[in-house]
């Protein structure tokens, strides 16, 4: 970044700020950094100084400063580590300088809203060029009696710290600083104001309202206070140096570890192409509300509609967690909502779905009363896995769709093999309604010929995931099984997935997931093929199934259902075979169903089926 100019009178550095964003809070780090002040000036009214500098020396953990008006009105200060005007102050502090809160103390402070460039923009083009575009662009707004009182209190103060000191670091709003950089041209004379104000009380913020009324995205405030150390380093070795803390960075790192948590939660994997819509769908909402960068509300809808409730909670959860909370605080503790403090707030549900059902609060008689853990780990610890076997309501489900796809690739199969010809004496099988009214201008008649189709579909392979891990990195899916139908309406089933015994949901029961499975008719013909030398030139898991699936099919067509299409390698030992590979990409089928019949479950042999429909 080339080095900024800065905004200066004489002895004085101004840093512009908007409260409560990070970028602005970024730059009161680095002019401090920079400018090496010997006193700090701040907009904070002298009034408050005892409980202002008792709130700073508390951070990280979240104070507000309130009081009552005349009229009864509460006002209500946050301190907040990602305001520009708090950061500077704990700076002075941290560094034994002179202090000082120059605003005016006023009653009956008019909500004003004003609207802004997206402070993002700080990150291209600098803190300088932002506030003098601000001041350029934007027309001086009607001041009113408040505004006018603050200015020229704040300009008198400025005047005489200049006399005092040889550096002044000045923070203070946005919309403040024109006028007091031009008041300060001329002696000004002290407004007459209230020098002390009763009722003044420091109280800890709950945790619940912290998730509600930070100026800045929680998570990025305590990732900002982790790094604030490190940023003044940087910043006071090499003033123009990039800053680390990027917010957009932020959202990735939040989106990845809310993708982690979902997979742990929900035994959902958060693909890259549903990431890269969700960030799609976050940059063309901010877009069209003027921003350069989703908010958080921006960010959590996003992640709803790319994805579902589910993802899009955890992303509010670890979103709006801040990390630096007290249980017990020696202060009294005081809980807000967004409509305290007056803020512009949206409203979002969660219809989030759960695996387990509520507890009844009636217990019914007929239902026996569920076993638990008397020890955690306990069924883990009781799990055999010697006798293994499935559970028969998944075996329906499963098998239903495999003849579901089996009709499909036959279908398909048909729509290639048919063909349209010029109606001569035959309407053959039907009059081809497109082709005739794309040559309506010709005044022919095209007809329909469907010709005769060789072999169904006699196996199915279906691939969630690849499961090539990079070196160094463990299989997601290292379990490797081939299982054998119990009945003349099962198929032969090889799959690998996650290891059965890891996540017990009762005595004997083990959830797992499909990384990919092969499914063959008629059943009690396959041989291990995870074991099978014959299938050692397969490069992967999925090849391995398909050159199974090839060599036990009895019918001449195999329906291959995966994100990507098989090597050309696999359609040519197909062919050797007399068959033929049928490619159908997973995204044409309902991920819905894909997501329901992905879990499956284990049983520790089969007398755990008697009671397995009671956890499952």
């Amino acid at each position: 970044m080339k080095q900024e100019d800065g905004i200066f009178f004489e002895n004085i550095c101004f840093v512009p700020v908007l409260h409560g964003r990070l970028e602005f809070t970024q730059a009161v780090i680095r002019w401090f950094a920079r400018w090496q002040p010997d006193a700090v000036a701040v907009e904070f009214p002298s009034t408050l100084r005892e409980p202002l500098l008792r709130g700073l020396k508390r951070l990280p953990l979240l104070s507000v400063i309130l009081y009552g008006e005349k009229d009864g009105t509460q006002v209500y200060l946050p301190l907040e580590p990602t305001d520009g005007a708090v950061e500077a102050s704990r700076l002075a502090l941290e560094h034994d300088l002179p202090l000082h809160f120059i605003d005016r103390d006023l009653e009956g402070m008019p909500q004003v809203r004003e609207s802004f460039p997206d402070p993002y923009a700080i990150h291209r083009i600098g803190h300088t060029a932002y506030c003098h575009s601000y001041a350029n662009e934007y027309p001086p707004r009607e001041s009113n009696r408040q505004d006018l009182l603050r200015e020229a209190n704040m300009a008198y103060y400025l005047q005489k710290l200049m006399k005092e000191h040889q550096r002044v670091l000045f923070v203070c709003g946005i919309s403040h600083y024109p006028s007091v950089l031009a008041k300060l041209s001329s002696p000004q004379a002290q407004p007459i104001g209230r020098q002390h104000r009763e009722g003044v009380v420091l109280a800890h913020l709950n945790e619940r309202s912290s998730r509600e009324i930070m100026s800045e995205m929680p998570f990025i405030a305590g990732r900002y206070e982790r790094e604030r150390e490190n940023l003044f380093a940087l910043w006071r070795e090499n003033p123009a140096a990039e800053s680390p803390l990027d917010r957009l960075a932020e959202h990735e790192t939040l989106l990845q570890k809310a993708a982690g948590r979902h997979l742990k939660n929900s035994q959902e994997e958060v693909t890259p192409k549903q990431l890269a819509v969700l960030r799609r769908f976050a940059r063309n909402y901010a877009l069209i509300q003027g921003l350069l960068a989703p908010d958080f509300y921006q960010l959590v809808v996003a992640a709803r509609g790319a994805l579902d409730d589910n993802y899009a909670y955890e992303v509010w959860d670890l979103g709006s967690k801040y990390p630096w909370q007290e249980e017990n605080p020696a202060l009294p503790t005081i809980e807000l909502r967004g409509e305290d403090l007056f803020l512009n707030q949206k409203k979002i549900r969660f219809h989030r779905s759960f695996r387990t059902m509520r507890k009844r609060l009636v217990p019914v008689p007929v239902k026996k009363k569920r076993l638990q853990e008397h020890q955690p780990g306990e069924w883990k610890r009781q799990w055999q896995g010697h006798m293994i076997c499935s559970y028969p309501p998944e075996d329906l489900v499963v098998e239903g769709w495999g003849h579901y796809i089996k009709k499909k690739a036959n279908q398909i199969l048909a729509a290639e093999n048919s063909r349209t010809v010029l109606f001569t004496s035959s309407l053959l099988d039907g009059v081809d309604l497109r082709e005739t009214i794309r040559n309506w201008h010709d005044g022919k008649l095209y007809v329909k010929e469907n010709m005769p189709l060789r072999g169904k579909v006699g196996s199915v392979v279906l691939i969630f995931h690849e499961d090539q891990p990079k070196k160094g990195e463990a299989e997601r899916f290292p379990w490797r099984v081939t299982w054998l139908g119990e009945h003349q309406q099962e198929s032969d089933m090889a799959f690998y997935a996650t290891p059965s015994g890891n996540n017990l949901i009762g005595p004997g029961i083990s959830r797992c997931q499909y990384g990919g499975f092969m499914l063959t008719y008629p059943p009690m013909r396959v041989y291990d093929i995870w074991q099978d030398p014959f299938f050692d030139a397969a490069q992967s898991k999925p090849e391995r199934l398909l050159l199974a699936a090839i060599d036990y099919s009895e019918e001449t067509q195999i329906a291959y259902i995966a994100a990507k299409p098989p090597r050309s390698w696999c359609h040519s030992v197909a062919s050797r075979y007399r068959k033929k590979i049928v490619y159908l990409p997973i995204g044409m089928f309902s991920p819905v169903f894909l997501k329901k019949i992905r879990s499956f479950h284990v049983l520790d042999g089969h007398h755990v089926r008697a009671y397995a429909g009671e956890y499952i």
